[in-house]
């Protein structure tokens, strides 16, 4: 199985010697307000952005040096803002993913296609196979992208909030679906809940920089949401799973940002 490292990753002035890992088979979170680089960064790993120092590695090789083709064979990613408006089926779109794994001139395999079906099973889209993806809601969208992901087969995916434009069952449903897949996961996201409830560790980013990482119960504090969230709220135990639960004050926020971690 393969993990991912990053070493004093930096891109410009938006990211600043971020060291990270995830080791095989987890499923790592990324959380902070916005505009804390949690994209900028993701984008360094799947390939958008090039790091202007530091080193991503997947399983001890460098991502930089990989090739288009070798890297999309081995990173699959859901992006935050994927053009809706593709002329093409969803069948097609989500075969797509199995362009890394041809020559460019192959057309779509039976293999292809029945693999595409299979994915789109798996995040429940399989009665909107051959609607347009124009016709799609931003949820089913999101599915749609994540079921390409899973045809490329890859050992480390890449998901920036993947549950955006989600309800409440499909929320639950992908991040429950993307644990099971054996690979290793990294992904942002804004639902602190859904974070500690789906996630073997988390990393807080804040300003660029990591402000702390571990267990979501050794980060999700009050102090840690006082901080860098500016706001107060308590931290308690899922009655059912023990899992941390963060509990936000009725009203407008009343917190206000501490000093940093």
């Amino acid at each position: 199985m393969t993990g991912l490292r990053l070493e004093a990753l930096s891109h410009r002035d938006r990211l600043h010697a971020v060291d990270l890992t995830a080791r095989p088979g987890e499923t790592v979170g990324l959380i902070g307000p916005n505009g804390s680089g949690k994209t900028t960064l993701l984008r360094c790993v799947y390939g958008t952005l090039a790091p202007t120092s530091g080193r991503a590695l997947l399983d001890g090789t460098d991502l930089t040096r990989l090739g288009p083709g070798e890297r999309a064979r081995r990173v699959a990613t859901v992006p935050q803002d994927s053009a809706a408006d593709i002329d093409l089926t969803v069948r097609e779109l989500v075969a797509l993913g199995r362009s890394p794994h041809k020559r460019f001139w192959e057309g779509d395999t039976a293999d292809d296609l029945a693999r595409a079906d299979a994915a789109l099973a798996r995040v429940g889209l399989t009665a909107l196979a051959d609607r347009t993806c124009p016709t799609l809601s931003g949820g089913e969208h999101r599915r749609a992208l994540l079921a390409r992901a899973l045809v490329q087969e890859p050992e480390l995916l890449v998901l920036d909030e993947p549950t955006n434009h989600l309800d409440i069952r499909h929320r639950l449903d992908v991040l429950a679906l993307v644990r099971t897949l054996g690979t290793t996961n990294l992904l942002a996201l804004h639902d602190l809940n859904l974070a500690a409830a789906h996630c073997d560790r988390l990393y807080v980013l804040e300003a660029g920089r990591i402000v702390t990482g571990g267990t979501p119960a050794e980060v999700l504090t009050p102090e840690l949401l006082a901080a860098v969230y500016g706001v107060e709220a308590e931290v308690v135990p899922h009655p059912r799973t023990g899992t941390p639960t963060v509990l936000y004050p009725p009203g407008p926020s009343v917190g206000r940002k501490t000093s940093s971690i």
